[in-house]
């Protein structure tokens, strides 16, 4: 390889993301979230789709264990839930917020561009990661602007 795992991230940087907050509820009762930036459409029949949790989120054991999660698509306003769930200690991520409980049980956050509410599938292996693939249980959006990261920053949709 002629490359380093910097210059990696900055070719990755590359591409424009969203912004998704996982969340579930686990067994133990305490809600658990992380912002991802690696969430994709799997198949639309079945409805699919995957994340990528990274094995040293401290939310690891709780998300790669928890039988649903929801996928919770960030509104270009919502840079502050973004922040809260990649930063802030484990138990003041849900603090202050309004939530709901989906299908399968996990935090739907109020506001979001989109929500998918998931059982869990399968999971695989991926180097420091796992990819969490989920079956679609529910859904639902609503009209509005995403919220996107690119070069390592937030970014908007030009106008």
């Amino acid at each position: 390889m002629d490359f380093d795992s910097r210059d990696f991230r900055s070719a990755l940087g590359c591409f424009a993301t969203g912004i998704a907050v996982i969340t579930a509820q686990p067994a133990d009762g305490h809600p658990v979230g992380v912002t991802v930036n690696s969430f994709s459409s799997v198949s639309l029949d079945p409805p699919l789709v995957l994340y990528c949790l990274g094995k040293a989120s401290q939310s690891f054991d709780a998300l790669a264990a928890a039988p649903g999660f929801a996928v919770n698509v960030l509104a270009e306003d919502q840079t502050e839930l973004s922040v809260r769930f990649s930063r802030s200690a484990l138990q003041d991520r849900f603090a202050g917020l309004s939530v709901t409980a989906g299908v399968t049980g996990a935090p739907i956050l109020d506001g979001c561009l989109a929500t998918l509410d998931c059982t869990r599938e399968a999971v695989r292996d991926a180097g420091d990661h796992i990819i969490v693939i989920g079956r679609v249980r529910a859904l639902a959006s609503r009209e509005g602007r995403p919220l996107l990261y690119f070069r390592g920053a937030y970014a908007e949709l030009a106008p």
